[in-house]
């Protein structure tokens, strides 16, 4: 992933920010957050004035991050993930709680669990969903076990709030999974 930090902020991503702030600033469970948070993003999903032309520009090589905000106190960021078609994840997990929705095009997502046992780990595949334009999903460790990935023709993009700070840690991933899926 290449990660930019942004040239500016639109009107209604500020808007969007403090929206976002007044739900984490009432210190929530975590996937009471993400949900709530969801809620506020889903609203502005689709709409022109969300991004920046440079906000979303991706990269030929890998899925681009830009990095739209991040919260002074750290409780909180707001990145767009930029996807060329085919581009995808490796199977993760995350910091943080996370909110993902999608902005234009659509993106795959395929959801694991790890496999109980007394032989080697191993990943489960337990769900994979298309999520299309508008589409909102959040999640909160343990259990965020996924990979994501273009499954359109177009570019794809999608906007998350996690709740960490990208910008100091500069992934929002916990742990890249290399087991066996079976």
């Amino acid at each position: 992933m290449t990660t930019t930090t942004p040239a500016r902020t639109t009107t209604r991503m500020a808007a969007l920010i403090s929206e976002i702030r007044t739900v984490v600033e009432r210190g929530l469970a975590p996937d009471l957050t993400a949900y709530l948070v969801g809620e506020r993003l889903a609203p502005h999903l689709g709409a022109t004035d969300l991004l920046t032309p440079t906000q979303q520009e991706g990269d030929a090589e890998r899925y681009r991050q830009h990095i739209l905000h991040a919260e002074p106190d750290g409780s909180f960021s707001v990145v767009a993930l930029v996807w060329l078609p085919g581009q995808e994840t490796c199977i993760h997990d995350h910091v943080s709680w996370c909110v993902a929705g999608v902005h234009q095009g659509e993106e795959s997502e395929s959801r694991f669990r790890l496999a109980p046992g007394a032989g080697p780990a191993r990943l489960v595949a337990t769900e994979s969903v298309v999520n299309a334009q508008g589409e909102v999903c959040g999640f909160a460790p343990p259990g965020d076990i996924h990979q994501v990935r273009n499954s359109c023709s177009t570019t794809a993009i999608s906007v998350h709030v996690y709740g960490a700070d990208v910008s100091r840690l500069g992934t929002s991933i916990r742990r890249v999974y290399q087991l066996p899926v079976g």
